[in-house]
């Protein structure tokens, strides 16, 4: 399995995840069956191609910037997935799809990114889930963002109780993915903490969060739903500028943790 054949793998899921949003989309009450099996199929789809990589690279698929969205559009998929089935946001499905074409379209367009070695500090037992519980956490925060502007679009506060939840399930998965960052830099590098500019914006985007839930825990008036709203978008931008954003400061270009 190789990034050559990408491109059928990512069309039929697309076709099956677009089926299953249309299919959500046009239910206006409890959850499409239909839609359910698609999007799971899809998702299968997609997983085989990430194992089938994963088994020809001899490595785990998380080395490279190209290599994360692979992950970062599965987990997407799969938290919309789960969103719509738990709580029947039949509009959700098709924000998470948007989302992970867009990551599928640039990893199409620019596949010279992929193909890296792996390097031997991250050769570890920390790397597989540090990275993928942090994947999984910015696809809970994804969720949580696209509901947010839909509430603020809404102006309701009906989507609150849903990304509280979202935030709270992210928050521990990212908590984790720091934690055991720490320990994988100490066995690596020697210091738990070093306060590069990864690690500095990680620190800030967990920050977010944490004011958010604690807003929320202080603060239950649905006349400041808009100011939580727009708390969750803050966030969702910071985590951005975690993940990819910081390789583009000039102070990031020695730093251990850029794509490169």
């Amino acid at each position: 399995m190789t990034w050559e054949i990408f491109l059928p793998f990512a069309l039929v899921s697309l076709v099956l995840w677009t089926a299953g949003a249309v299919l959500a989309a046009c239910r206006r009450k409890g959850v499409s069956r239909a839609s359910v099996i698609l999007t799971a199929c899809g998702i299968a789809v997609y997983a085989v191609f990430i194992g089938g990589l994963w088994i020809s690279l001899n490595r785990p698929p998380l080395r490279t910037l190209g290599e994360t969205r692979l992950w970062y559009s599965l987990f997407m998929i799969l938290s919309g997935w789960i969103v719509y089935c738990r709580w029947h946001y039949r509009l959700i499905p098709v924000f998470s799809l948007v989302v992970a074409t867009v990551f599928i379209v640039i990893n199409i367009v620019h596949p010279e990114i992929h193909d890296q070695s792996l390097m031997p500090a991250l050769q570890s037992l920390w790397f597989v889930p540090h990275v993928t519980v942090y994947m999984f956490s910015y696809s809970l925060f994804g969720c949580a963002f696209l509901l947010a502007v839909a509430g603020l679009w809404r102006h309701s506060a009906d989507y609150l109780p849903s990304t509280d939840r979202l935030v709270a399930i992210g928050m521990a998965f990212l908590t984790f993915g720091m934690l055991s960052g720490c320990f994988w830099a100490k066995q690596a590098w020697g210091s738990y903490w070093s306060w590069d500019p990864k690690e500095t914006w990680a620190a800030a985007t967990w920050c977010a969060y944490l004011v958010y839930i604690h807003r929320r825990l202080c603060c239950h008036r649905t006349n400041q739903s808009a100011i939580s709203y727009v708390w969750l978008i803050v966030g969702f931008a910071l985590l951005q500028m975690c993940w990819y954003g910081v390789n583009y400061l000039p102070s990031a270009q020695g730093s251990m943790h850029s794509y490169k």
